[in-house]
């Protein structure tokens, strides 16, 4: 019996991974030498759900098993480690290969609608991955190798006599964007989602700039961190002369606050976050509050600190939170 042809979706699949599915789970297993439970635990760790006796793995899926194992195998880390790695290079992808796909969706539109249409979007889309795939997979590792680099960087500031390296003070940043929730009731999906695109990509900017790091975006807020308060100040100031002070978008509210914070797969916890956060229900339109913490920090040479109103924060109890300026 003839087997139908690809569809179009199936033709992309191929041409990204490169090669058929020809294995099982149970297969997998069977070539790596993991148990049925390890190869799905890993599986499911990517961010895929389970496929069953389906044929769903590749030559490569059976060799990343093996890669991982090796590295059990030979005492590196293990395998609870490997599954932790696992999940944040899947959850790490899934969002860039997201990212990726939005992006490139709307220059498959343009070519399509262009003088080199080829009459078919999947055409398109096959020729222009084949253009992209080699080059954008060195850069993928170039830029992993100098996040690697700088996160080792962060972790030996810390000294290495301290007792829990997974620990670190800093001044965590929370920058959101006001009546979120009313302003896209009257938005269309393309303006929402340029919105929450130029939101992200400006703020990214500015946090970059004074050396922090967004932890993360949440489409209507942004979370970063920087071990200075003063640079986490001009953070926030930017970030507001960036959003809020241009016309064509919306106001922004920032909250400061510094403390002991637990770094865990790329995201960070403790008080200082969730305070940050709280703080900017507290904040007005295009204002920066901060802890008393942080305000205690900032040299009274160059800010003009203004306590407030003590009031009741959801998990702090009355908090007394500060208004600060420049000079």
């Amino acid at each position: 019996m003839t087997e139908p042809d690809p569809t179009p979706a199936q033709q992309l699949e191929q041409a990204i991974l490169g090669e058929d599915a020809v294995f099982n789970a149970q297969d997998v297993a069977t070539e790596t030498g993991a148990s049925l439970d390890q190869a799905q635990r890993l599986w499911r760790a990517l961010g895929f759900p389970d496929r069953g006796s389906e044929r769903a793995f590749t030559r490569a899926d059976a060799d990343a098993v093996s890669t991982l194992l090796s590295l059990v195998g030979d005492g590196s880390i293990d395998f609870d480690t490997a599954v932790d790695l696992t999940r944040a290079v899947g959850q790490t992808m899934a969002r860039l290969a997201d990212w990726e796909v939005g992006t490139l969706v709307h220059r498959v539109q343009e070519l399509e609608s262009g003088d080199d249409a080829t009459g078919s979007r999947a055409t398109a889309a096959l020729q222009l991955l084949d253009a992209l795939n080699g080059p954008f997979e060195e850069l993928l590792v170039y830029v992993w190798r100098r996040h690697l680099a700088a996160a080792v960087a962060r972790v030996e500031a810390l000294g290495a006599d301290d007792a829990d390296l997974h620990t670190t003070q800093v001044t965590v940043g929370f920058a959101d964007i006001v009546a979120f929730t009313a302003l896209t009731n009257r938005l269309d999906h393309d303006r929402i989602g340029d919105l929450v695109e130029i939101f992200e990509s400006r703020c990214a900017d500015v946090v970059a700039g004074q050396r922090g790091r967004v932890i993360k975006s949440l489409g209507d807020a942004v979370l970063f961190v920087n071990e200075d308060p003063i640079r986490a100040y001009d953070t926030a100031e930017g970030i507001i002369s960036v959003i809020g002070r241009d016309p064509r978008m919306p106001d922004v509210r920032v909250g400061l606050s510094t403390g002991a914070v637990v770094t865990r797969l790329g995201d960070v916890f403790g008080p200082a976050v969730n305070m940050a956060a709280r703080l900017t229900g507290v904040a007005r339109r295009n204002r920066i509050i901060v802890d008393g913490t942080t305000a205690g920090l900032l040299p009274e040479d160059q800010f003009e600190v203004r306590p407030l109103p003590a009031r009741p924060v959801r998990g702090f109890g009355l908090v007394e939170p500060v208004a600060v300026r420049r000079h």
